[in-house]
């Protein structure tokens, strides 16, 4: 018994052949064109999930992408694709049940790092020659003609550089315009509690990263505490149907001017990346932060400590600026030891150990129990007091860098110190988790 053949139908085959001979300017509606149109009935008949007419859009975004010589004029023409390369790209993008995306950030004003891998993501810099290899230079440019991607500007950043493979839930279609799967008849103001601001896999390398003391590491805390700054975040989809964008600038990045001497009488300026300094131990210490340590995290998160938004709130702090930032560390404290019968003594366990004790002081009890001292619940319930006078409109003064930088390693420590405390032993159950931090810490305040 003979396989079934794979590839363009002659159809497909035949309909691309048309499209390639038109030539600049492109149609004022390429998708009422007849030979468009045989191509999507081609489609709709050789392949599931094109729908009852066949795509349109998708099918656009698709051409464009592989090179639709009439919309590339001049010097662009030879970005195109032959037709049967461009046939059988264009046939393998309905057969296809998932895609690749890579996520992409610069981390600007990072120092000389180390290069990391750890789960599905690294940290590295990138040559010009792999910058363009990621962002698929050869579509971006077939996709927009007058876009020049500066990849060797952008090779003076570490990158982020994060992949997944996503199966496909929707047709051609939906892929190109997400609108069309939008379900009309849900809340659409609705808020997702827990929706980052970049892409979910992202944040995981993110947050993995932050457990890392960047605070301590920082010779200009004054400045910044973070090692670095993700200011966007671009994904490429190796979907022909979903539209590629385009990178932002490298001017959305940090540059300094730089002046220096040839060492023949000649003064010369170029523009660097800014850097923010670390301690020198830094780089060295930064290498543990790999698969192995990704594992423990991995696994920490799946215990019933992290089931409260932990990360999500690790994350937020970092992406916050001001006292945004300074209440979301509080808040990551509050989200890792807190219980609502701190608040509700209906859901207090009985018999209740601590009856009467209010709730900051429970809060206290838990960072001394889990950090080993009286000073960690010190300095929680100095940064409560500042977080408790701004929410509810007390009269204050500036939060300062030495109250800032700490919120950041209190939180920091807590999560950390929770992560340990799973590989210990399994942990049943929260509440008697956090029971028994209080019961040893109420013995140290």
């Amino acid at each position: 018994m003979s396989e079934a053949v794979i590839g363009p139908s002659a159809a497909m085959l035949d309909a691309m052949v048309d499209l390639w001979r038109l030539r600049p300017p492109e149609p004022d509606n390429i998708l009422k064109h007849a030979a468009f149109v045989r191509l999507r009935e081609a489609c709709r008949d050789g392949y599931s999930g094109a729908g009852k007419t066949g795509p349109a859009f998708a099918l656009s975004t698709a051409l464009r992408a592989l090179g639709l010589p009439c919309h590339l004029q001049g010097a662009a023409a030879h970005l195109t694709l032959p037709v049967e390369e461009a046939a059988a790209g264009l046939d393998a993008a309905p057969r296809a049940t998932q895609s690749t995306r890579v996520h992409l950030a610069p981390l600007d004003l990072a120092d000389d790092l180390p290069p990391l891998a750890f789960g599905l993501a690294k940290v590295c810099r990138l040559t010009p020659h792999e910058l363009r290899a990621l962002v698929d230079e050869p579509r971006l440019k077939r996709l927009y003609p007058q876009y020049q991607f500066d990849a060797d500007r952008f090779a003076q950043f570490h990158w982020l550089v994060v992949e997944e493979t996503v199966a496909f839930q929707h047709g051609p279609e939906a892929r190109a315009v997400p609108m069309f799967s939008i379900d009309f008849s849900q809340d659409l103001g609705r808020i997702e509690p827990h929706k980052g601001r970049f892409p979910g896999m992202f944040e995981e390398a993110l947050f993995f990263l932050l457990l890392a003391p960047w605070e301590s590491w920082s010779t200009m805390p004054e400045v910044d505490w973070r090692g670095f700054r993700v200011p966007w975040v671009h994904t490429v989809d190796n979907d022909l149907f979903a539209r590629l964008s385009a990178p932002p600038s490298p001017a959305t990045l940090s540059w300094q001017d730089h002046i220096y001497d040839d060492g023949y009488g000649g003064t010369y300026e170029e523009e660097r990346p800014v850097e923010l300094r670390l301690e020198d131990n830094a780089p060295t210490e930064l290498t543990v932060w790999d698969q192995s340590r990704w594992a423990i995290v991995e696994q920490a998160k799946r215990s019933v400590l992290f089931e409260t938004p932990i990360a999500h709130f690790v994350v937020r702090a970092f992406l916050a600026e001001g006292v945004d930032e300074f209440l979301a560390h509080i808040t990551t404290i509050e989200a890792a030891l807190g219980l609502r019968a701190d608040y509700q003594k209906s859901f207090r366990i009985a018999p209740d150990r601590h009856k009467g004790m209010r709730a900051t002081n429970r809060m206290r009890g838990r960072v001394a129990g889990l950090l080993g001292g009286r000073s960690h619940a010190d300095q929680y319930e100095q940064l409560f007091d500042i977080r408790s006078a701004f929410l509810h409109g007390r009269a204050m003064t500036d939060i300062s860098t030495q109250e800032q930088v700490m919120a950041r390693s209190l939180a920091r420590q807590v999560v950390e110190a929770l992560i340990l405390a799973t590989r210990a032993g399994p942990v049943p159950s929260r509440e008697d988790f956090l029971d028994g931090l209080l019961d040893a810490g109420a013995r140290l305040i």
